[in-house]
């Protein structure tokens, strides 16, 4: 059975309460309105995996100075680039070289060229409890490891760490030797779990990784000489369509407050 409601004549003493609840309502629906872009409260960005513990304290500083939040994607660079050409929706890409970010830029995909904003670093690491040699340097544990025994690094089409440590190994003649030890990440962070983990018995990584506590509790780790491979110098790009947030983030990154943490977490500056 349908029922009509029958009309109903307010009491005065409501009016007023009616209009200030319709005023209220007003108010809230111009407050929930996307506003200018100064407003902007969120940066998406896409950074490679060797950033994820200096990018923690970046982001979280840069929160309580500014309120905004960046979001983090986290990913091999050169799997990370490609995304991006695909139209993953991000406004920056934070790259482990420069190498990816130029293919970017020739795709027509970013503001301008970007910026180098710091140099790695790579570390032979081993679990912590390890009686390999890893003191005396890569040739020495290279010439302990046993038959079965892994030795991890990153694969060098996707990771440019990976390429790194490959031309260090070629540098000493120990990249045959290794090959028949070999465990490949996809990027520089799974491949310093798979030695964190006992995985593998030894590896290259990142020393931004290796270094960072919550790592160090389960590795040792040797810095390598800068001189054994070419630098890698590491590049950011702001993307087509960057807010003006974003912008005010990448002008963050290249400040001496975060550079400053670049280098507690072992990057070296830009040259």
């Amino acid at each position: 059975m349908h029922y009509v409601m029958p009309d109903r004549k307010w009491p005065r003493a409501l009016k007023p309460r009616r209009a200030c609840l319709a005023m209220a309502a007003v108010c809230c629906l111009s407050l929930a309105m996307p506003g200018q872009a100064e407003t902007v409260k969120v940066v998406k960005i896409a950074a490679a995996s060797n950033l994820k513990f200096v990018l923690a304290d970046l982001t979280s500083q840069y929160k309580q100075q500014t309120g905004v939040q960046v979001d983090v994607n986290l990913g091999a660079s050169g799997n990370l680039a490609r995304q991006v050409m695909q139209g993953l929706p991000v406004e920056q890409f934070i790259s482990a070289d420069e190498a990816w970010v130029g293919q970017l830029v020739r795709s027509g995909r970013t503001l301008d060229d970007g910026q180098r904003y710091a140099t790695g670093r790579l570390a032979l690491v081993v679990p912590k409890n390890s009686a390999l040699p890893w003191r005396q340097g890569l040739a020495a544990v290279a010439n302990a490891l046993k038959p079965g025994d892994k030795f991890a690094w990153a694969n060098p089409a996707l990771a440019p760490y990976g390429v790194a440590a490959e031309q260090v190994m070629q540098r000493l003649g120990l990249l045959g030797q290794l090959a028949s030890h070999k465990v490949m990440g996809d990027n520089i962070g799974q491949t310093t779990q798979f030695v964190a983990t006992g995985a593998a018995q030894a590896g290259i990584t990142a020393l931004s990784l290796a270094a960072a506590p919550a790592i160090a509790l389960s590795v040792q780790a040797l810095p390598l000489p800068e001189t054994g491979h070419t630098p890698l110098h590491q590049r950011m790009v702001l993307l087509k369509g960057a807010s003006p947030a974003a912008v005010a983030w990448q002008q963050y990154l290249l400040s001496p407050q975060a550079q400053a943490l670049f280098v507690r977490h072992g990057y070296a500056l830009p040259q």
